[in-house]
């Protein structure tokens, strides 16, 4: 089926944070900027300090390092009310696009200034990106949503990365956020060269930040729960940098599991396909705080064996209603036996597969694409 033709519109992808990041927010926008480019429409990602260089960006914030929902995030100092001004009215975007929740010194700086420069000539939309992974943050989002009530109250539309997180923003921020999930690019992800092999070793893939909430430490105490002849058929990879590296090395030698266990460190987006396309099994523990699953879908398009994700609501508007593919990664006795079941049967894994593989043209690029520009009013 053809995509509807439509006259090219000049799109601001606004986040608060650098797009040089390899992030889960960086990914959702430039996913869906690339499309649009190829589309026709002309993409610029108004966001802090970036130095990239292959797409438009415009740098107009710097930034600060916090913890947030268990991760450390950048958020930008206060930027010039009438710099954004000048830089808007120069640009006069049609559809200026903001992840949130925002901050009121930047982003939220962009849409009023928008108002004041294009009135209504300019399509104001937000998705809304985050589950609170703890009361912390839950509290710091609600407070962050009385504080913008006049600002929100300038958006033209909203969506949710995830029922849950639509949910939850209608919940903190008293606005409707319709569910429209991330996407990825299927045709690119089919594409993937698998990562060499040395041998015929079960390869079970995890791919990730080294901290707490995305369940490595759990996975390395499930997989040492395995009997040892299950446990000797694996090759594991464990990918990702961050503050648990050096524990999970420690927890992997007194588990004995230091020859079946691989650090393969920061795997970089060029990469990313043809390693967790080498996968049997990829498996992605996170215990809570995620809105959705954008490494879930992007192992599915790669065409991974199987992927298992942790029960997370986010998770599961990805992996769907089969429970052979999710699992409370805290629950160490169940997350073995779900891993025990999958390596020993190739019947099922074969089963899941076909479901992924017929699961994931959903979140194609061409397809959530669509539900944006309907977002844009397009």
């Amino acid at each position: 089926m053809s995509e509807p033709s439509r006259a090219p519109m000049k799109i601001a992808f606004v986040l608060d944070d650098s797009i040089d990041r390899p992030d889960g927010v960086q990914q959702y926008v430039l996913t869906l900027g690339a499309h649009f480019t190829r589309q026709g429409h002309e993409v610029h990602y108004v966001c802090s300090d970036a130095t990239r260089t292959d797409v438009t960006v415009h740098s107009l914030a710097r930034n600060t390092a916090v913890a947030f929902n268990g991760n450390t995030l950048r958020i930008p100092l206060p930027t010039s009310r009438a710099a954004l001004r000048d830089f808007l009215d120069r640009e006069r975007y049609d559809v200026i696009h903001v992840q949130m929740p925002h901050s009121p010194l930047f982003a939220g700086r962009i849409v009023d200034e928008a108002r004041r420069v294009q009135a209504r000539t300019v399509r104001i939309v937000g998705t809304f990106l985050i589950l609170p992974n703890g009361r912390v943050s839950e509290i710091g989002t609600r407070v962050l949503g009385r504080v913008q009530r006049r600002n929100l109250a300038k958006f033209d539309a909203f969506c949710g990365l995830s029922p849950a997180a639509g949910e939850f923003a209608g919940e903190a921020l008293g606005i409707e956020a319709p569910f429209i999930p991330g996407a990825v690019d299927l045709e690119a992800y089919a594409a993937a060269t698998p990562a060499p092999r040395a041998d015929d070793r079960l390869r079970l893939v995890v791919l990730g930040r080294l901290v707490e909430r995305k369940g490595a430490v759990e996975l390395v105490q499930a997989i040492a729960g395995l009997a040892p002849e299950v446990r000797a058929r694996l090759d594991v990879r464990l990918a990702g940098k961050g503050p648990l590296r050096e524990r999970l090395e420690q927890q992997v030698a007194q588990a004995g599991l230091a020859e079946i266990v691989t650090f393969d460190g920061f795997v970089s987006e060029e990469d990313k396909p043809g390693y967790l396309s080498a996968a049997d099994i990829a498996v992605f523990p996170a215990t809570g705080g995620e809105s959705f699953g954008i490494v879930l879908i992007e192992a599915m398009a790669s065409g991974a064996g199987v992927v298992l994700g942790g029960a997370n609501p986010g998770y599961l508007a990805v992996l769907g209603d089969r429970p052979e593919v999710s699992v409370d990664a805290i629950d160490i006795a169940a997350f073995t036996a779900s891993l025990d079941r999958l390596i020993r049967d190739p019947a099922l894994r074969a089963e899941l597969h076909e479901h992924q593989t017929q699961r994931v043209r959903q979140f194609d690029v061409t397809v959530v694409g669509e539900q944006i520009m309907e977002l844009y009013g397009a």
